[in-house]
């Protein structure tokens, strides 16, 4: 049986941990690379509020990412292309986003094998939602440049 394309696309956010995220501020683009934990289409992450992505989204919430491993042979070339809009989260949903977070990144669940200077770091952050409005599975095995929408469920 065939899986489907959302099934191949969510089976890859689940299989990765780093996303490349684009932001547009008054200094012009930029990208910046964020651990990411997926709740089917929607991403959240964490940052520092003083970096520049994290300001470029305070004042322009449209940003693009890309999800991809480093890939050797342009044959095997897979990874997820898409735009939407961020947004930082607070409250409860901070709370559900850290869990979340804490369930696939291991390493940040047990409070007393991070390093200090993680625990230090981790307690600054602000977490944020990525909701995609567009989004594209790239599969060069199919063919050089193949790419395939994505239907979004809130969009349908």
């Amino acid at each position: 049986m065939n899986e489907s394309l959302r099934d191949r696309v969510l089976r890859y956010f689940c299989s990765h941990n780093v996303m490349t995220l684009a932001t547009m501020g008054s200094g012009g683009p930029w990208a910046a690379a964020v651990f990411y934990v997926n709740d089917g289409f929607t991403l959240n992450f964490l940052s520092a509020v003083h970096t520049r992505h994290a300001s470029d989204m305070a004042s322009n919430s449209g940003v693009a990412a890309t999800v991809q491993e480093d890939y050797g042979n342009w044959r095997d070339i897979k990874g997820i292309q898409l735009e939407g809009h961020v947004t930082r989260l607070l409250g409860r949903e901070s709370s559900e986003a850290k869990l979340r977070f804490e369930t696939k990144f291991f390493f940040t669940r047990n409070r007393d094998k991070v390093p200090p200077e993680l625990q230090r770091a981790l307690e600054k952050v602000a977490w944020y939602v990525l909701i995609p409005e567009k989004m594209y599975f790239i599969d060069n095995s199919v063919a050089f440049g193949h790419r395939e929408e994505v239907s979004l469920p809130q969009f349908e």
